[in-house]
């Protein structure tokens, strides 16, 4: 059965259109069509994907590696335009690796609508660098860790790593077996960063934070992350993890569609909530800041479409280049771009209606509508 919504404005991925009709029907887009009567005010743009999603709705990935976790963090980041995510696992032990690998494994076969895959963000960190991922589990890339990432029924695998800690040999055989290579949480000089790019490597966790620096002799891996014209690079934008002249710089220096948004979510998102356990320890929110009991930045209450927004407000970013770096950069990151970040005949029915101030009304994942 058919399905059609006619809105005022529709940014495709490409280019945007005034006052037309989209169609879809089984999840799937059928055609976009100048609109014959009246139209839905405000802007359809397609739905976000973001890579970095700890938590949500109260639920955090590493606490509770479960479906309903999974369906959680789906709902509460639904209602700010988020249609599909990786799941992400910070630095943790090994069962806990594995038992969320076996969560993520069953919301694959199932076809969970919204679940691409899994990012594990470590364990194979930089101390130095290792931001709130507990040192007890930071460690060296064993035969175990690497059997879990090579698994072929994770669906997309991310793996955030510091290259000083594994090997350009170790990044080439996870690359040459479908895993996206990421690094982070690195104090890696250029040269040995470099290296990991050469051997496969093919983006920047969270570029700027808990990464070797960019300075006149020592580039870091700042340096290597905006000179690299092959490289994807995330961005933090919630106004606490990027001062936004670093977020512009970044712009400026990638060429464009290299440079997309993810939020690094944790719990509170979608709640009231203002604090939870975190480990051994605990994280408090104040306002949109969260820290962990030493003061140290510990993630985000950020949504893509407060991202989005950020960009458009602080960065002077078009509406539609921001869509694009909260919905086809991360497809194409992804590998993914043949089915989702646009709209158009073909592509998955994954769409957000904003309203004149950016703010989500209504959000579809696969063609159905995701809030009341």
């Amino acid at each position: 059965m058919k399905e059609s919504i006619a809105v005022a404005r529709l940014f495709d991925g490409k280019q945007w259109f005034d006052n037309v009709q989209l169609e879809w029907a089984d999840g799937v887009i059928h055609s976009i069509q100048p609109a014959k009567g009246a139209v839905v005010a405000g802007s359809l743009v397609p739905g976000f994907i973001d890579l970095q999603v700890n938590g949500g709705g109260g639920a955090l990935f590493n606490t509770a590696p479960t479906l309903d976790t999974l369906q959680t963090m789906l709902q509460a980041h639904r209602q700010f335009g988020t249609t599909a995510m990786l799941p992400t696992l910070i630095t943790d032990e090994l069962t806990v690796m594995q038992q969320s690998a076996a969560v993520i494994a069953q919301a694959i076969a199932a076809k969970m609508p919204g679940i691409l895959g899994v990012h594990f963000e470590g364990p194979h960190l930089s101390v130095p660098k290792r931001g709130v991922h507990p040192t007890a589990h930071i460690r060296e890339l064993s035969a175990a860790e690497m059997a879990l990432y090579l698994r072929e029924d994770l669906g997309i695998r991310l793996l955030t790593v510091a290259p000083e800690n594994v090997s350009p040999a170790q990044i080439t055989e996870l690359s040459a077996a479908g895993v996206r290579v990421w690094l982070g949480h690195s104090n890696a000089t250029a040269d040995i960063v470099q290296a990991a790019l050469a051997a496969g490597a093919s983006g920047f966790t969270h570029l700027y934070n808990a990464m070797s620096p960019l300075t006149s002799r020592e580039p870091g891996m700042v340096g290597v992350a905006l000179t690299d014209a092959d490289s994807w690079c995330g961005l933090i934008l919630d106004g606490l993890h990027l001062h936004p002249l670093a977020a512009k710089l970044a712009l400026l220096a990638k060429p464009r569609g290299k440079v997309l948004l993810v939020t690094d979510a944790m719990s509170p998102v979608g709640t009231a909530e203002t604090e939870f356990a975190f480990f051994n320890g605990k994280v408090t929110r104040q306002g949109n800041k969260l820290t962990d009991e030493a003061g140290a930045l510990a993630g985000s209450v950020l949504d893509m479409a407060a991202a989005v927004r950020y960009a458009v407000s602080e960065l002077a970013v078009e509406l539609g280049e921001a869509c694009r770096m909260a919905a086809l950069y991360p497809a194409e990151a992804l590998g993914i771009e043949d089915k989702s970040g646009r709209l158009q005949a073909g592509y998955q029915a994954d769409m957000v209606l904003l309203d004149q101030q950016y703010q989500v009304t209504q959000c579809w994942q696969g063609g159905i509508a995701g809030l009341p």
